[in-house]
């Protein structure tokens, strides 16, 4: 499915999901995948299932830090991990569980408005 035509400079912009993967600023990615201000990368997540601090630690490794995470969380929104949320919420990033599509949408909008935002997406 196409997400949008914004071209907010060189960071990484969500073009499309679907079909096992994503196009990530004109590149198809198989899989899921980590989409951060300055690259996106592999992921290998499927589920939700035992997500933890170490799976993230791209995202929270981050110079300067992001502000938010969207989690995609594949076909439906699921809730996130309390260990998780809680370590999050410790070092300042606010973690926003949603659909893949919904995640992917929301990530280009924030992009727009010039925030610090990252996605972790698991492929639909």
């Amino acid at each position: 499915m196409e997400v949008a035509a914004i071209r907010p400079g060189e960071r990484p912009i969500i073009d499309s999901y679907g079909d096992g993967g994503f196009r990530v600023s004109g590149e198809r990615i198989e899989g899921s995948v980590l989409v951060l201000p300055d690259r996106t990368e592999s992921w290998p997540v499927t589920t939700m299932d035992g997500l933890g601090p170490e799976i993230l630690s791209p995202v929270t490794a981050t110079d300067p830090p992001i502000e938010i995470l969207l989690l995609g969380c594949g076909e439906r929104m699921t809730l996130v991990p309390a260990a998780l949320k809680a370590h999050l919420r410790e070092i300042g990033i606010a973690v926003e569980p949603m659909d893949t599509g919904a995640a992917c949408r929301t990530y280009n909008v924030l992009l727009s408005e010039h925030r610090r935002v990252a996605a972790a997406l698991i492929a639909v």
